[in-house]
């Protein structure tokens, strides 16, 4: 499992989903609240944002704790942007422990974070022949559904098709997403909470980053698409 959370909204820094708020995701990595299975997330760590001066998003991850990389505090403080991606791993049985299998994936435009697991058969099929960075599970997810997107599904279609198909055929399986292009992000609660919070934009996560009023969550096996005009919410498959 693991914990992971996004912003779309006024600008803002990393520091934002990391540090500032009391349960951010540095403490998530070793003091999760609602994790249902693992108690730490220390095999890894990702965070992705959006620029202006470039089309692709910016990202940086490794293969070590979040805690343990001196440089990420000042990244963080001041890598600013209206939309934002993080994520703190804890690799299921059997998954590598590897940059490459280390949320945020990304393609062309795209982000994408999975909180969870699901058997790679149940996935290998989604992909339409694309060969995964990783050979985890989270990685075959993300082939899938950049397949969908670059073939010009729109977001809200393409993760909904992949988590919906994936779920039914593996029933067990924990397909908690988050995929953004900078300008929406589309989140998915499938046997994990997921939580939103308005607050001059959209914050969604696995669980709240603080103490504030105002953290609902979302219902299960439905998808959130956040874009600049609020969120949207329905049931998946």
């Amino acid at each position: 499992m693991c914990r992971h959370a996004a912003w779309l909204g006024a600008r803002r820094t990393l520091a934002s989903l990391l540090e500032d708020p009391g349960h951010g995701l540095l403490r998530q990595s070793y003091a999760p609240l609602l994790q249902r299975c693992g108690a730490v997330n220390a095999d890894g760590f990702g965070v992705g944002w959006y620029d202006a001066r470039r089309r692709e998003p910016v990202r940086y991850r490794r293969s070590i704790p979040i805690w343990a990389d001196a440089n990420l505090p000042g990244i963080a403080a001041v890598a600013r942007s209206g939309c934002l991606v993080a994520a703190v791993r804890s690799a299921s049985p059997g998954m590598p422990i590897e940059e490459s299998a280390t949320a945020p994936f990304t393609e062309g435009r795209w982000l994408l974070s999975h909180n969870g697991r699901v058997a790679r058969k149940a996935v290998r099929p989604l992909a339409d022949g694309r060969e995964p960075e990783s050979t985890c599970d989270s990685a075959w997810l993300a082939a899938a559904v950049f397949a969908r997107l670059g073939a010009g599904q729109p977001l809200r279609d393409a993760v909904a098709e992949v988590v919906a198909r994936a779920g039914r055929d593996d029933p067990g399986a924990r397909l908690n997403l988050l995929v953004a292009d900078g300008g929406a992000v589309a989140a998915t609660a499938w046997n994990e909470t997921l939580f939103l919070h308005l607050d001059e934009g959209v914050l969604l996560a696995s669980e709240p980053l603080d103490d504030r009023p105002g953290w609902d969550l979302v219902p299960d096996r439905h998808l959130a698409l956040a874009t600049p005009d609020g969120v949207l919410i329905e049931p998946l498959g």
